[in-house]
C-alpha cells in the first residue's frame, strides 16, 4: 500500500531531473574531448539513448528488471508497458509512487550505455551503435539491475552496490574495453581536446548531477541521504586533487584536464559505496581512484589500447574498485541497514563484493564482444576510412559543429 511522503516524493522527483541531466553534462564531457569533426556525433550517442532508452524501458526495460524473477537473473514481462501500474501502486519505497521509482531509475539506464561512447569514438555507424544500445540494454544492462536491485540473485547472496558501482560503471567501463579490441584503433587520431572548456562544462553537470545520483539512491530523506551527499563530494574532490597532483609530477604542470578527469574518476568509484561508508573513508576512496586511475590509464596508453576517452580506466577500473573498497570500509554505523565490511570483521561480505565484480567484469566484457561480431554480420560497426577521415559528423549525419571555422 502506498503511504505517500511527499517530502520524499518531491525530493525524488528533483534527484530524477538531476541524473536526467548527466546525460547532456557527459555529451559535453565527450564532446570537448574529441576532435571539431566528431563533436556532433558523440554527442548524439549520448542525446539518442534519452530517447531511445527512455522507448525500451516503457516498453519491457523495467519490468525485466524490477517485476519478478525473484532471486533470478532477470524479472519478467508483467508491467510491460507500464501494465497494472496506477497512482496508488507503492514503489519499494511505499513513500513513494513506483511512477517516480520508475522514472528515476530509467534516467540510470539512459547514461550506462552512453558512458561506453566515449570508447570507441569516431569509430563506429550510427545504425550499428543503436542495435548495439539495444542489445546491451537487454543482455548486460537490464540482468544486472534484476540480480542486484530487483531482487535477483546477487542481492539475496548480499551483495551491495548503492548506487551502481557495478550495476553502471564497472559493466560500462569493461564493455568499453571489450568495444576497443574488437574496433579497433582510429586510422587518424584527434590532435587533443578541441574544447577544454567544454569538458569543464560536462564535467560540472556530471558533478552536480551525481548528487541527485548518489543521494538520490536512499530513495528517501534521512541521515544516509546526507551521508551519501557529502561523500559523493569528499570522494570527487580529493580524486580531482590526487590527479591532478601526480599529474604535476609527472609532467611538471597542473593541468585542468587532469583535474576534471579525476573528479569524475571520484565520482565513479564512491559511487557504489557513497550510502554504506563514513566521511573519512570517501575520503580514502577520492585519495586512491584517483592514484589507481591515473595509473590505469597510463597502463593504457602504454598497451596502445586506443579507448579514446579513457572510458575503462575511469569508469571500469572505478567501478571496479569502488565496490572493492566497499567490501573493506563498509560499516553499519552509517547505515544500519548496509553492511559491515572487512575492516570491521566481516570477511565474508568483502568476498562477496569481489566475486560479484568479478563477474560482472566477465559478463560485460564476454557478451560485449559476441553482440559486437553478430552486429558486424549485418552491418557494419565500423565506419569506412573515407568517413572516418572526413569525419563522422558530416560522414553520418550531415552537419557541423562549427560554421566557418577551418577544422582541425
Amino acid at each position: 500500500m502506498l503511504h505517500l511522503d511527499t517530502g520524499n516524493t518531491g525530493f525524488m522527483l528533483l534527484c530524477c531531473s538531476l541524473v536526467m541531466l548527466m546525460t547532456p553534462g557527459l555529451a559535453f564531457f565527450y564532446g570537448g574531448l574529441v576532435g571539431r569533426r566528431n563533436v556532433l556525433a558523440i554527442m548524439m550517442q549520448s542525446f539518442v539513448s534519452m530517447g531511445w532508452t527512455t522507448v525500451i524501458w516503457y516498453a519491457f526495460g523495467y519490468s525485466l528488471c524490477f517485476s519478478g524473477g525473484e532471486g533470478g537473473v532477470i524479472g519478467n514481462l508483467d508491467m510491460a508497458f507500464m501494465r497494472n501500474i496506477t497512482l496508488t501502486t507503492p514503489s519499494p519505497n511505499d513513500t513513494i509512487p513506483l511512477i517516480v521509482f520508475m522514472a528515476y531509475q530509467m534516467m540510470f539506464a539512459i547514461i550506462t550505455p552512453a558512458l561506453i561512447t566515449g570508447a570507441f569514438a569516431n569509430r563506429v555507424t550510427f545504425k550499428a551503435y543503436l542495435i548495439f544500445l539495444t542489445l546491451w540494454l537487454v543482455l548486460v544492462y537490464f540482468p544486472f539491475v534484476h540480480m542486484i536491485w530487483g531482487g535477483g540473485v546477487l542481492q539475496k547472496w548480499g551483495v551491495l552496490d548503492f548506487a551502481g558501482g557495478i550495476v553502471v560503471h564497472n559493466i560500462a567501463g569493461i564493455a568499453a574495453l571489450a568495444a576497443v579490441l574488437y574496433v579497433g584503433p582510429r586510422r587518424f587520431k584527434d590532435k587533443g581536446p578541441h574544447s577544454i572548456p567544454l569538458v569543464a562544462l560536462g564535467t560540472g553537470l556530471l558533478w552536480f548531477g551525481w548528487y541527485g545520483f548518489n543521494a538520490g539512491s536512499e530513495f528517501r530523506v534521512d541521515s544516509t541521504t546526507a551521508t551519501a551527499f557529502i561523500n559523493t563530494d569528499l570522494a570527487a574532490s580529493f580524486a580531482a586533487v590526487t590527479w591532478m597532483a601526480v599529474d604535476w609530477i609527472t609532467t611538471r604542470k597542473p593541468k585542468f584536464l587532469g583535474l576534471l578527469t579525476g573528479a569524475v574518476a571520484g565520482l565513479a568509484t564512491v559511487t557504489p559505496a557513497a550510502g554504506f561508508v563514513s566521511p573519512t573513508s570517501a575520503v580514502v576512496i577520492g585519495i586512491v581512484s584517483g592514484l589507481v586511475c591515473y595509473l590505469a590509464v597510463a597502463l593504457k596508453n602504454r598497451l596502445n589500447w586506443d579507448d579514446a576517452l579513457d572510458v575503462w580506466g575511469v569508469h571500469g577500473v572505478g567501478g571496479f574498485l569502488g565496490i572493492v573498497m566497499l567490501g573493506v570500509l563498509a560499516t553499519k554505523a552509517f547505515n544500519p541497514a548496509g553492511a559491515d565490511g572487512l575492516l570491521a570483521g566481516n570477511a565474508s561480505f568483502f568476498y562477496k563484493q569481489c566475486a560479484a565484480v568479478l563477474l560482472s567484469s566477465a559478463w560485460a566484457f564476454i557478451f560485449t564482444l559476441v553482440m559486437l561480431w553478430l552486429i558486424d554480420r549485418f552491418t557494419p560497426v565500423r565506419v569506412t576510412e573515407s568517413h572516418e577521415q572526413v569525419g563522422l559528423d558530416e560522414a553520418l549525419h550531415g552537419e557541423a559543429a562549427y560554421i566557418d571555422i577551418e577544422v582541425a
